[in-house]
Protein backbone atom coordinates (compact mmCIF):
# COMPACT_ATOMS: atom_id res chain seq x y z
CA UNK A 1 0.00 0.00 0.00
CA UNK A 2 1.45 2.91 -0.62
CA UNK A 3 1.97 6.35 1.42
CA UNK A 4 2.01 4.48 4.45
CA UNK A 5 4.63 5.80 7.12
CA UNK A 6 5.71 3.83 10.02
CA UNK A 7 7.02 5.49 12.82
CA UNK A 8 7.46 5.85 16.56
CA UNK A 9 4.37 6.72 18.42
CA UNK A 10 4.56 9.69 20.64
CA UNK A 11 2.24 11.10 23.22
CA UNK A 12 -0.03 12.73 20.87
CA UNK A 13 -0.93 9.57 19.40
CA UNK A 14 -2.54 8.45 22.65
CA UNK A 15 -5.90 9.22 22.38
CA UNK A 16 -5.91 7.20 18.94
CA UNK A 17 -3.95 4.51 20.65
CA UNK A 18 -6.82 4.08 23.60
CA UNK A 19 -9.13 3.56 20.80
CA UNK A 20 -6.88 0.48 19.43
CA UNK A 21 -6.65 -0.85 22.71
CA UNK A 22 -10.39 -1.09 23.07
CA UNK A 23 -10.75 -2.57 19.54
CA UNK A 24 -8.16 -5.39 20.82
CA UNK A 25 -10.30 -5.69 23.88
CA UNK A 26 -13.76 -5.91 21.66
CA UNK A 27 -12.17 -8.58 18.69
CA UNK A 28 -10.46 -10.77 21.61
CA UNK A 29 -13.37 -10.92 23.80
CA UNK A 30 -15.12 -13.56 22.11
CA UNK A 31 -12.42 -16.03 22.59
CA UNK A 32 -11.90 -15.32 26.39
CA UNK A 33 -14.24 -15.88 28.62
CA UNK A 34 -11.98 -14.53 31.43
CA UNK A 35 -11.81 -11.28 30.54
CA UNK A 36 -13.94 -8.83 33.01
CA UNK A 37 -17.01 -6.83 31.66
CA UNK A 38 -15.84 -3.46 30.07
CA UNK A 39 -14.35 -1.18 31.20
CA UNK A 40 -10.93 -2.82 30.77
CA UNK A 41 -7.42 -1.83 29.95
CA UNK A 42 -4.70 -4.32 28.79
CA UNK A 43 -2.09 -1.81 28.90
CA UNK A 44 -0.18 1.11 30.79
CA UNK A 45 -0.01 3.00 27.05
CA UNK A 46 1.84 6.15 28.09
CA UNK A 47 4.61 3.94 30.54
CA UNK A 48 4.89 1.77 27.22
CA UNK A 49 5.30 4.98 24.56
CA UNK A 50 7.82 6.41 27.88
CA UNK A 51 9.95 2.73 28.19
CA UNK A 52 13.13 2.67 26.97
CA UNK A 53 12.64 -0.75 26.70
CA UNK A 54 9.92 -0.72 24.86
CA UNK A 55 9.46 0.45 21.11
CA UNK A 56 5.58 1.32 19.80
CA UNK A 57 5.13 2.05 16.53
CA UNK A 58 2.69 3.29 14.50
CA UNK A 59 1.07 3.18 10.60
CA UNK A 60 -0.18 6.11 9.31
CA UNK A 61 -1.43 7.23 5.73
CA UNK A 62 -2.15 11.19 5.26
CA UNK A 63 -1.62 11.88 8.73
CA UNK A 64 -3.95 9.53 9.97
CA UNK A 65 -2.78 6.67 12.72
CA UNK A 66 -4.33 3.20 11.03
CA UNK A 67 -2.42 0.64 13.18
CA UNK A 68 0.11 0.17 15.93
CA UNK A 69 2.10 -2.50 17.51
CA UNK A 70 4.87 -2.82 20.29
CA UNK A 71 8.15 -4.61 21.15
CA UNK A 72 8.88 -5.02 24.60
CA UNK A 73 12.30 -6.39 26.17
CA UNK A 74 11.88 -9.44 28.88
CA UNK A 75 14.12 -11.28 30.49
CA UNK A 76 14.73 -14.74 29.22
CA UNK A 77 14.28 -18.23 31.38
CA UNK A 78 17.26 -19.14 32.98
CA UNK A 79 17.22 -22.20 31.02
CA UNK A 80 16.73 -20.56 27.48
CA UNK A 81 19.52 -20.02 25.78
CA UNK A 82 18.99 -15.76 25.16
CA UNK A 83 19.22 -14.11 28.04
CA UNK A 84 16.29 -11.83 27.00
CA UNK A 85 14.19 -11.84 23.86
CA UNK A 86 11.70 -9.00 22.59
CA UNK A 87 7.85 -9.74 22.97
CA UNK A 88 5.30 -8.06 20.67
CA UNK A 89 2.12 -6.71 21.28
CA UNK A 90 -0.48 -4.74 20.93
CA UNK A 91 -1.00 -5.30 17.32
CA UNK A 92 -3.63 -3.79 15.58
CA UNK A 93 -5.14 -2.07 12.47
CA UNK A 94 -8.54 -0.52 11.54
CA UNK A 95 -11.02 -2.44 9.78
CA UNK A 96 -11.09 -1.04 6.54
CA UNK A 97 -7.14 -1.38 6.37
CA UNK A 98 -7.10 -5.04 7.01
CA UNK A 99 -5.52 -7.58 4.78
CA UNK A 100 -3.23 -5.27 3.44
CA UNK A 101 0.22 -6.24 5.01
CA UNK A 102 0.51 -3.63 7.19
CA UNK A 103 1.00 -6.16 10.39
CA UNK A 104 3.82 -7.73 8.22
CA UNK A 105 5.54 -4.47 7.54
CA UNK A 106 4.72 -3.23 11.63
CA UNK A 107 6.69 -6.60 12.54
CA UNK A 108 9.18 -5.91 10.23
CA UNK A 109 10.12 -2.34 12.08
CA UNK A 110 9.94 -4.22 15.39
CA UNK A 111 12.27 -6.75 14.32
CA UNK A 112 14.26 -4.07 12.74
CA UNK A 113 14.32 -1.96 16.36
CA UNK A 114 14.88 -5.91 18.23
CA UNK A 115 18.12 -6.20 16.39
CA UNK A 116 19.06 -2.85 16.75
CA UNK A 117 18.95 -4.22 20.64
CA UNK A 118 20.98 -7.03 20.27
CA UNK A 119 18.32 -9.19 20.66
CA UNK A 120 17.05 -12.17 18.08
CA UNK A 121 14.38 -14.55 19.70
CA UNK A 122 11.01 -12.96 19.25
CA UNK A 123 7.49 -13.97 20.50
CA UNK A 124 3.85 -13.47 20.61
CA UNK A 125 1.21 -14.52 22.33
CA UNK A 126 -2.35 -15.25 20.15
CA UNK A 127 -5.55 -16.98 20.95
CA UNK A 128 -6.04 -20.41 19.57
CA UNK A 129 -9.43 -19.25 17.82
CA UNK A 130 -8.15 -16.45 16.34
CA UNK A 131 -7.50 -17.93 12.70
CA UNK A 132 -7.27 -14.58 11.10
CA UNK A 133 -4.77 -13.49 13.61
CA UNK A 134 -2.60 -16.50 13.43
CA UNK A 135 -2.40 -16.57 9.63
CA UNK A 136 -1.04 -12.97 9.62
CA UNK A 137 1.52 -13.66 12.08
CA UNK A 138 2.70 -16.49 9.73
CA UNK A 139 2.67 -14.67 7.24
CA UNK A 140 5.06 -12.56 9.02
CA UNK A 141 7.06 -15.89 9.76
CA UNK A 142 5.83 -16.67 13.16
CA UNK A 143 5.25 -20.88 14.11
CA UNK A 144 2.90 -22.07 16.53
CA UNK A 145 5.35 -22.77 19.67
CA UNK A 146 3.45 -24.19 22.57
CA UNK A 147 -0.23 -23.88 23.88
CA UNK A 148 -1.77 -22.93 27.12
CA UNK A 149 -4.41 -25.15 28.52
CA UNK A 150 -6.89 -24.40 31.32
CA UNK A 151 -9.76 -25.06 32.64
CA UNK A 152 -12.56 -23.78 34.92
CA UNK A 153 -12.63 -25.74 38.37
CA UNK A 154 -16.72 -25.79 39.97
Amino acid sequence: MKNIIYRVATLKDLPTLYKFEQGIISTERPFDSTLKPDPINYYDLKELVLNDNVQVVVAEINNEVISSGHAKIIKGKPYHKHTDYVYLGFMYVKPEYRGQGIIKAITETLKAWAKQQNLLEVRLEVYNDNTSAIKAYEKSGFKKHMIEMRMQIE
